[in-house]
């Protein structure tokens, strides 16, 4: 199991250069005893890699081609070039807007462990289906679909859907059970993370649960008034 937490920021489509100035406050409060990576949009990967410290800078997503006539859509190893580590793949949004499928989300996370990064694999289920009881039967499925052969080499990111931007939360409960179903399908060695609403208020809570290790943080990660005190909560 992993003693040391993993605390990732996802921008998402926030910020311009000056919004480095909140990623040097978050490199100057980040200690030895806790991972931290921030996930800018593709513009700010190059800038926030030269001046990230200790800090992991991470990109939002990948096309899972090498190269070629692909209009708008970045590769792997162009990620790795301007400084990228890590890749989050499969996020709900993506999933929702762009009709990613299971099948999309596994191709990405190869692409990008061929070029060198790290992926962190999202799963979760939406309101719809955790009211159904199909909860855990959805992210196993979505485990089985989207992880790469190499999954040990990955992250996952448990996110469900219905909690991210809504200021929802699972009960500690709902999220030990979810981790635990899902560290029965990856085994020991794979970090787990959760994500869905973490914030300064609920994040000591969270991180404290079993089978959590770490958090991907969404609108809390864009300052570093509300993103360092969930990095010293773990």
């Amino acid at each position: 199991m992993h003693t040391r937490k993993l605390i990732a920021g996802n921008w998402k489509m926030h910020g311009t250069l000056a919004a480095l100035s909140e990623l040097e406050a978050i490199v100057a409060a980040t200690h030895d005893d806790v991972d931290v990576a921030i996930c800018p949009p593709f513009t700010l990967i190059a800038p926030a890699a030269a001046l990230a410290g200790a800090v992991r800078i991470g990109a939002q997503d990948c096309s899972p081609q090498p190269q070629g006539a692909h209009t708008g859509d970045i590769s792997a190893a162009m990620l790795v070039e301007a400084g990228a580590t890590l890749c989050i793949v499969g996020h709900s949004e993506r999933r929702a807007d762009h009709g990613e499928t299971d099948a999309v989300v596994r191709a990405k996370a190869e692409a990008a462990l061929d070029a060198g990064m790290q992926p962190i694999v999202c799963v979760g289920e939406t309101l719809e289906q955790r009211d159904a009881g199909q909860a855990v039967e959805v992210v196993e499925g979505q485990l089985d679909g989207s992880l790469p052969e190499a999954f040990e080499r990955c992250v996952v990111a448990y996110e469900p859907v219905w909690a991210i931007g809504t200021g929802r939360t699972p009960s500690a409960d709902d999220v030990a059970a979810m981790h635990a179903a899902i560290r029965a399908k990856v085994g020991p060695d794979v970090r787990i993370l959760y994500g869905g609403s973490v914030k300064p208020s609920n994040a000591a809570e969270l991180l404290h649960v079993a089978n959590v290790d770490g958090a991907l943080v969404g609108g809390a990660s864009l300052t570093a008034r509300d993103f360092v005190p969930i990095i010293r909560s773990a």
